[in-house]
């Protein structure tokens, strides 16, 4: 089985409001929800795996006003949530909903628990009255594989995993990705329609929209707004890696701080997605570009960095922003620039020597001091390739070919920093109780 740039691109990119770890646990209670006549909820428990609490446990959600929690995130989507907007099952929420899930917690009715396998997991379930409804997302944030009632299978809702006619099977196109050749990824680009070209036009517009209330407002940590402050007081100078440190940070700022306007994410992750469209976005007001050029650089980034998360897996010890979306748009900054393939292969083995080492530490405010670092990085590794600065398949984790790089930064992922991640997993829930 082979597939197009337009299967990829329609299953790995896709709107999400918030976060995407607490919007996930959000879609489960309320696809859960969705069971029960009257969506009364008496009580509810979750289940998450140990990265999903990671990433859930300190970002902003979206339309409370600057709270967070996973207990919030599941309340939240089982009393007002759409399921069938999946990533942006929150848009549906108002005030009145965030009272009465916090209603909810306070009377002791949420419970949260820590699964101790890894693999993105989330198992709900929901009490009201006699009746119960449960719901599981396994492999990727909005795959739900399950729902129950009453203890009682429900086969035909809409919203199970691949129920949607010409739905690709997840597994068998993270397989093929992991298995392909960046040759193989690059001759996709070839098949970009109109309807691909349009899709990837609606990114930049999601992703610049989060980017430019960023630098406007300054929510969060303000790091976009701070280095553009820094360039108008000259004490630092634009170049094309300060506006794609500037435009990428600002946006994950917005994101970060909960601001109410959806990212178009990339595997899984709509910081993935912010860093694998705007450092693009930056450059191309440097150099000479066709604008179907820049939005083939833009797939090339979606597809890219959905081919390393196949290595390094959905969620891991390191930053994904920083290895998988920042090796993907080091490819389509090159590309833009005139790259081959060689120079394409160098950019990402570049930026990987440069960035394997960042841990995931959670998601919060302070991404946007990581997704400044993957641009600027990437733009770096880019120019670097394109001047034959290389890294040698002599140094650390380097290896090759990018395909054998890509597959080491897997084995460092998921087996070098297992220790690593258990116990950033155990400074982060010693802060929660203390």
């Amino acid at each position: 089985m082979s597939f197009t740039a337009k299967d990829i691109l329609q299953r790995e990119v896709a709107p999400a409001l918030g976060c995407t770890e607490p919007v996930a646990i959000a879609l489960g209670a309320a696809a859960a929800a969705s069971l029960l006549p009257g969506r009364e909820v008496d009580s509810l428990e979750i289940w998450v795996d140990p990265n999903i609490y990671k990433n859930g446990i300190a970002v902003l959600i979206p339309g409370t006003g600057g709270l967070c929690g996973l207990d919030l995130a599941a309340a939240l989507g089982a009393l007002g949530g759409d399921p069938a907007r999946k990533m942006e099952v929150l848009e549906s929420i108002d005030q009145g909903t965030v009272a009465r899930a916090q209603e909810l917690i306070q009377r002791g009715a949420v419970k949260v628990n820590l699964l101790s396998q890894r693999g993105l997991h989330i198992k709900t379930v929901l009490r009201s009255g006699r009746d119960t409804a449960e719901s599981e997302i396994t492999h990727s944030h909005d795959h739900i594989v399950s729902l129950r009632r009453n203890g009682r299978e429900v086969k035909d809702s809409p919203l199970l995993a691949d129920r949607d006619e010409g739905s690709t099977d997840r597994e068998q196109l993270e397989n093929w990705l992991r298995n392909q050749s960046l040759g193989c990824f690059l001759d996709l680009l070839d098949d970009l329609d109109s309807e691909d070209f349009e899709f990837l036009e609606q990114s930049v517009t999601f992703n610049l929209r989060l980017a430019e209330y960023g630098l406007k407002h300054g929510p969060g940590l303000g790091v976009g707004k701070t280095l553009d402050r820094l360039v108008r007081q000259r004490l630092i100078k634009k170049d094309m890696m300060l506006a794609a440190r500037m435009l990428t940070s600002a946006a994950a700022d917005a994101r970060m701080a909960g601001v109410k306007l959806p990212a178009m994410s990339s595997a899984g992750s709509g910081n993935h997605g912010l860093t694998a469209v705007l450092p693009i976005w930056a450059v191309k007001d440097y150099v000479e570009s066709d604008p179907r050029e820049v939005l083939r650089a833009i797939a090339l980034s979606h597809i890219l960095t959905s081919y390393v998360k196949t290595h390094t897996g959905r969620l891991s010890a390191v930053c994904g922003c920083s290895v998988a979306a920042g090796a993907g748009v080091a490819a389509g900054v090159a590309y833009l620039l005139g790259g081959d393939l060689s120079h394409l292969a160098g950019a990402m083995k570049n930026l990987i020597q440069d960035l394997a080492g960042v841990v995931c530490d959670g998601a919060k405010a302070g991404c946007a001091m990581k997704l400044a670092t993957a641009a600027g990085s990437a733009v770096q590794a880019a120019l670097f390739a394109l001047q034959g600065v290389n890294v040698q398949p002599t140094d650390g984790i380097i290896d090759t070919t990018m395909e054998q790089t890509a597959h080491n930064l897997g084995t460092l992922s998921t087996q070098g920093m297992m220790e690593t991640d258990r116990i950033i997993l155990q400074i982060l829930m010693d802060k929660v109780s203390s």
